[in-house]
């Protein structure tokens, strides 16, 4: 029985994130979690580069280059 208490304190956030994980899974609701974390970085991509315009242009051009 301590055996299995060690377990559980040492792995309950991955319990809990894996029982998390079927919920999603079984209601189809990481659909919507998946469009709205693209959405979240669709706009911080367009914010980075609005005011890093210049050197996300320099990077683009490098890697084209290495290609």
């Amino acid at each position: 029985m301590e055996d299995f208490k060690n377990f559980l304190t040492k792995y309950w956030g991955a319990i809990v994130g894996g029982l998390i994980a079927i919920l999603l899974a079984c209601t189809g609701f990481y659909k919507l979690i998946l469009v709205v974390v693209l959405i979240v970085l669709g706009i911080w991509a367009g914010n980075y580069y609005q005011h890093n315009k210049d050197e996300v242009k320099e990077r683009i051009k490098k890697f084209i280059d290495k290609m």
